[in-house]
């Protein structure tokens, strides 16, 4: 049979259009979460698809790894909801005392709300905003996104806000305060090491806990390293663990040291913001002076409230580290950043803790 030259055209386009269709019958549904780094950051949280259902459940969508510290930094008793998202096929390298090594494209969502009512927990919430800290190839980069009243969405903003909120305590006291939510540029405050933005939690020691996961109670680094998420990591009896500092049980010792190494230390450190007072509270620093025992201010002034070291050994109420540990006043209020109210439980543990030291005479 001769094929004339319409014929030979429709089946061109028969067979082109059979190859689109066997084409589009073979794709897959792009993978979720989404993220593209080139287009960041994106207007909306729900944009990222690192969640499923309703926004405020938080239920993580496949990929995005919940997981939380063993002493986390403290916000004004804000709660914080903690995932991880690393690109498919990539993993964190395991480090001992610094952050992991995490691969270009990995996510830290960090989630803040305030429980209705503390004495019972899960009666109600109010989320207030959810912050992004993302690796580039040239740094991490933060986003935050601030939650509508209605807590269907959040948006992104540069400039922060300052947000009325209260809760009942543990104790049924009623307490308020004004909730700082910071600008871009205030997270370099807090998140600096050597003048670079890099994260605080995710180190061997805060994540060497168990967790609830919907499939059962696992150790964390256990599933990172499960999931693909970590390598090289030791067994997590061998790995470098800090306390849970409200947990009586462990050391007194050990819950102090973790409470200053997570909400003081990415400050006091040698490469930190605050190198220049000589005071570093890393939970790796071995020298008792180095960490406050009868060491002096390095300039005094209203911040040591009269006394003459930063801990003196016995004498809590005689150590400049409660003393601006337990005020809120400008200037003298340590942590500065990040909270509007004095933490009593955390100054109760630090004051227990320089307590149970053996009084001596600082020379």
């Amino acid at each position: 049979m001769r094929l004339t030259s319409n014929t030979v055209l429709c089946l061109v386009v028969l067979l082109t259009v059979g190859l689109g269709l066997a084409n589009c019958s073979d794709d897959k549904e792009p993978l979720k979460p989404t993220v593209q780094l080139f287009h960041l950051p994106y207007e909306n949280l729900t944009d990222y698809d690192f969640f499923e259902g309703d926004l405020k459940d938080m239920n993580p969508s496949e990929g995005v790894l919940p997981y939380d510290l063993a002493t986390p930094l403290f916000s004004d008793y804000a709660q914080k909801a903690r995932f991880i998202y690393m690109p498919p096929d990539q993993s964190a390298n395991y480090q001992e005392e610094e952050i992991f090594d995490f691969p270009v494209g990995t996510v830290i969502i960090k989630t803040f709300y305030f429980e209705d009512d503390l004495s019972n927990i899960g009666a109600g919430k109010r989320v207030l905003e959810t912050r992004l800290l993302v690796k580039f190839s040239d740094g991490w980069e933060p986003f935050s996104y601030l939650w509508n009243e209605e807590q269907t969405e959040a948006s992104f903003s540069v400039i922060g806000d300052n947000v009325a909120v209260s809760w009942i305590h543990y104790d049924g006291s009623e307490r308020s305060t004004n909730y700082l939510i910071p600008n871009k540029n205030d997270c370099k405050g807090c998140h600096n090491i050597s003048s670079e933005l890099f994260p605080i939690g995710p180190t061997a020691r805060s994540l060497n806990k168990d967790f609830d996961y919907p499939e059962g109670r696992m150790n964390q680094i256990t599933k990172w390293v499960e999931m693909g998420y970590l390598r090289n990591a030791p067994d997590p009896a061998q790995a470098t663990r800090a306390a849970l500092w409200q947990d009586e049980s462990e050391d007194l010792d050990l819950r102090a040291r973790s409470y200053l190494d997570t909400n003081c230390a990415h400050c006091h450190r040698a490469e930190g913001p605050a190198k220049n007072s000589g005071l570093f509270l890393r939970f790796t620093e071995t020298d008792p002076a180095k960490f406050g025992i009868c060491k002096s201010p390095v300039a005094a002034g209203s911040g040591s409230g009269g006394f003459e070291y930063n801990i003196l050994p016995g004498k809590p109420d005689s150590s400049i580290m409660i003393y601006r540990m337990n005020s809120s006043v400008i200037d003298i209020a340590m942590p500065e950043l990040a909270r509007s109210v004095i933490h009593t439980e955390g100054v109760e543990l630090i004051t227990q803790w320089i307590a149970s030291m053996e009084e001596g005479a600082c020379d």
